[in-house]
């Protein structure tokens, strides 16, 4: 590590991370790739978690494809990312990943028998986290997220997808909704969909319970960092959250309940509220850190990611702009319990 490193350890993925969305350097990116490819040793073998009731055997970095693929198809980083045995793929609905779904079509086809597959749709309404929802809520509800699988099945060119989680939850009116769940019956009865999940970074502890309670989710992915609940609101941790090691038996509960855990927003603190271009805080879960996490060859990112896979998750999602963003955030998760005693 350079001592200009040292200085601003989150710079160079800021850059990365930048590089990737403006689509510079294509060509270039596309030589990294293949040199990573060329070189085994730098890639170690990546971990693998059952994912609760789904019975899929997942590797411990889910590859987010979402802001990856938003404006252009990134196959040679997915071919990549595949080659060293990622095999969970997350995207979500065109209302607010634009062209992702489509820009996964030609890799998810070519992989379908492989990989473990999932998107996401939005239920299209305006709801607090403390809201009651009628009846009419909740049939609109069922009726959006109803229309959100059939238009993600038909941007990603299939028939099916292994799970598709309603996007974004909030409400734990939502999470108990029988019409909601019908829905979901429906469609996997149609063959549309084998699991049913729920994205969440906002009440986020509360939608995870009633997930718990209900016994219909299989899939739960949170946004939840080593200090604990992230916060959606304001880009940080969630004001007064326990930390994630207190939060544990919540997790614990969960995942014995058949929900497989994805963390998602593990490291976006650290980042600070402009994504790097402000203040960074990288040393902001130091704290929560043993000793050897922290003399461990990790970026602070890394650390993060670390951290929450031996803190109760079986996977997190990670967005990966790079082939070099990527390798970073492979070798967080696949070394992930060899920081802990």
């Amino acid at each position: 590590m350079t001592m200009f490193q040292r200085a601003f350890p989150t710079t160079r993925r800021r850059v990365l991370q930048l590089l990737g969305l403006l689509g510079v350097g294509g060509s270039e990116l596309a030589r990294t790739a293949e040199a990573l490819a060329d070189s085994p040793g730098q890639w170690p073998e990546m971990t693998y978690r059952t994912l609760g009731r789904t019975g899929f055997r997942g590797s411990r970095l889910v590859f987010g494809c979402g802001a990856a693929l938003m404006f252009w198809g990134k196959d040679e980083l997915l071919e990549a990312a595949f080659d060293h045995g990622v095999n969970v793929f997350d995207v979500g609905t065109t209302d607010y990943y634009r062209n992702a779904e489509a820009n996964l079509a030609p890799f998810a086809k070519k992989h379908r028998d492989d990989i473990f597959l999932i998107s996401k749709g939005l239920v299209d309404l305006e709801i607090a986290s403390g809201d009651s929802l009628t009846r009419a809520q909740h049939t609109t509800a069922a009726r959006n997220w109803s229309a959100a699988l059939d238009q993600s099945l038909k941007d990603l060119a299939t028939d099916h997808v292994d799970a598709y989680y309603v996007m974004a939850v909030n409400n734990t009116s939502l999470m108990r909704s029988e019409e909601m769940h019908e829905a979901f019956l429906a469609a996997k009865q149609a063959g549309k969909v084998d699991h049913w999940g729920v994205s969440t970074h906002e009440n986020a502890q509360a939608v995870l319970a009633a997930a718990v309670d209900t016994g219909w989710y299989s899939l739960a992915q949170i946004a939840i960092t080593p200090a604990g609940w992230y916060d959606w609101g304001n880009k940080g941790v969630l004001a007064g959250t326990q930390s994630m090691t207190a939060l544990r038996p919540d997790l614990d509960q969960a995942r014995a309940a058949g929900i497989g855990l994805i963390g998602m927003k593990a490291a976006r603190h650290l980042a600070g509220r402009w994504l790097g271009f402000g203040p960074d805080r990288p040393k902001a879960f130091d704290s929560h850190y043993g000793n050897q996490l922290l003399k461990a060859p990790l970026s602070p990112f890394q650390r993060s990611y670390a951290y929450v896979l031996a803190h109760g998750l079986d996977a997190v999602n990670a967005d990966s702009q790079s082939p070099e963003h990527l390798h970073e955030n492979f070798i967080a998760a696949a070394t992930s319990q060899n920081y802990f005693a």
